[in-house]
């Protein structure tokens, strides 16, 4: 069973650990945390989702960040905590996706044109 977290403007860690704590006691083996309304990217919020995943290491629960922001991104894979907390930086869609219009670089005399 997954269960949803949200993390606000200001991440209050213990507010989230106690959600946590309840989801699983309610039988949740996995939770996604949505962190797009994160407002404020800095060094505080790092250390609040770093001690949110370690509390839902603890209680045995798989944690997942949702929705987190390119800046929020940046920031964990920087201080080496997107492998961790789960984040990828090419998650976006429309860097998975081919753009149309755009065009594969060739050499002159490649004989393919």
């Amino acid at each position: 069973m997954a269960a949803i977290l949200r993390a606000g403007s200001a991440v209050e860690v213990g507010v989230l650990t106690a959600e946590l704590r309840s989801l699983v006691a309610a039988g949740a083996t996995a939770a996604v945390c949505d962190v797009s309304g994160i407002i404020t990217t800095d060094m505080g919020v790092v250390d609040a989702l770093a001690r949110l995943q370690l509390s839902a290491r603890r209680l045995g629960c798989d944690l997942t960040l949702w929705r987190e922001s390119v800046e929020l991104a940046r920031l964990l894979e920087f201080v080496g905590l997107a492998e961790a907390l789960r984040v990828e930086l090419g998650r976006q869609p429309e860097e998975r996706e081919q753009r149309l219009g755009v065009q594969e670089e060739r050499e002159l005399d490649d004989p393919s044109l």
